[in-house]
């Protein structure tokens, strides 16, 4: 992994850092000279992704952050560890897909609770230990901007995501914090491949993802996690409130 060190010396947290876009960001961080705190609900998951990071340059914190008091936990050990963040990835989300027939309170609840009240409380717990000009990463999705089958409550989740970017932008302008999102489109990741049980179902289901694709294929994590290290770092030091389409174009043409 080719790396200019963009980020040596920063401490950074990211939430859902133990599989997918959150791990392959972790990864990137690590390369980048940052040492970084992963968050994620399953601690055998998280152990073997600060095994993969190296446990000189990363700390697993198991816990929901749609759970409050897990979050007040992960935000003490950073302080106690650490003193400070320079970066905070809100990356944690679910997604569950039903039309609109056929949504419980329960769909709606696990969804906007992880994805938008997580992503709030996140980083509002996270502030204290943020210096003024550090940057805030809010990842959102393709889904915020586009309308697909089954999937109005996961895609209004993602369009709040967005949202927070832009207000929180002018939130923190004072303390000159930066706040972006980035928006994949469909990536190849544990959490794609879980939507679907059947291996016949999910080779059509990829297929015809990449039929529709200006690019012609589905993006790799690492892709995306090159797009967060930029975001993260003074390349973009005159970026805020915006939102970066990791998307292979399927939003823009």
């Amino acid at each position: 992994m080719t790396t200019s060190q963009k980020l040596a010396g920063k401490i950074a947290l990211v939430t859902g850092g133990s599989t997918g876009i959150g791990l392959a960001t972790a990864q990137r961080f690590v390369a980048e000279g940052a040492f970084v705190f992963i968050t994620g609900r399953r601690q055998a998951e998280l152990d073997a992704a600060v095994q993969l990071l190296g446990s000189n340059h990363a700390v697993g914190l198991q816990g929901d952050v749609s759970n409050l008091a897990d979050l007040d936990r992960a935000v003490a050990a950073i302080k106690a560890q650490k003193g400070r963040l320079d970066v905070v990835v809100a990356n944690a989300a679910v997604g569950e897909f039903l039309p609109v027939e056929a949504i419980t309170e329960e769909h709606y609840d696990r969804q906007f609770d992880v994805n938008v009240k997580g992503m709030v409380f996140t980083v509002q717990k996270a502030l204290p230990l943020l210096p003024d000009g550090s940057t805030i990463v809010l990842l959102s999705s393709v889904s915020g901007s586009k309308g697909t089958g089954s999937s109005s409550i996961y895609s209004a989740t993602k369009a709040a995501n967005r949202s927070l970017a832009r207000n929180w932008a002018v939130d923190l302008k004072g303390r000159r914090i930066r706040v972006n999102a980035v928006s994949p489109g469909p990536i190849e990741t544990p959490g794609l491949n879980g939507l679907i049980d059947s291996p016949e179902h999910l080779a059509q289901f990829k297929a015809q993802m990449t039929s529709v694709m200006p690019l012609g294929r589905l993006g790799e994590a690492d892709e995306v996690a090159k797009a967060i290290v930029f975001l993260a770092s003074d390349d973009s030091s005159f970026v805020t409130g915006a939102e970066l389409f990791v998307d292979g174009g399927i939003v823009q043409v």
